[in-house]
């Protein structure tokens, strides 16, 4: 008989706190810049227009979302929302937590646009790429 190995996998995840810490600096981009640039006013249209800009977390990764309505007439008022970028957590070290930067494509697929990066380097970028700002 062939001997087996045993392996363990150590599953890291980010804990409640450091959860908190992220959402945190992630909804201060959402105030400060995807709101008043994106989402001055709320403009009622005859199609889907935005009404919210927020962020959740799904497991171990925060998305970014844009709440829309629908200005349809068959389903006027209905309510749908539509995620543009993600954060995905990538391990680390104690001080040294990584995320992958994720850009929601048009097919519905994610692409990965950035790698292990530091929380305060994915938020830079998050601020400064217009690929990963809402439409």
């Amino acid at each position: 008989m062939a001997k087996r190995k045993a392996c363990r996998t150590l599953e890291v995840t980010l804990s409640a706190e450091e959860k908190a810490t992220v959402a945190a600096a992630c909804e201060y981009i959402i105030t400060e810049l995807f709101k008043p640039r994106y989402l001055r006013e709320i403009r009622p249209t005859e199609f889907n227009y935005p009404v919210d800009i927020f962020g959740r977390w799904r497991g171990d990764k925060y998305s970014f979302i844009t709440r829309y309505r629908s200005g349809f007439p068959h389903n006027t008022g209905e309510e749908f929302d539509a995620a543009f970028t993600r954060l995905d957590y990538a391990g680390g070290g104690a001080g040294e937590r990584r995320f992958d930067i994720m850009w929601h494509r048009h097919t519905g697929t994610w692409w990965r646009l950035h790698s292990a990066v530091t929380l305060e380097k994915a938020l830079h970028l998050i601020k400064t790429e217009g690929l990963l700002h809402p439409l």
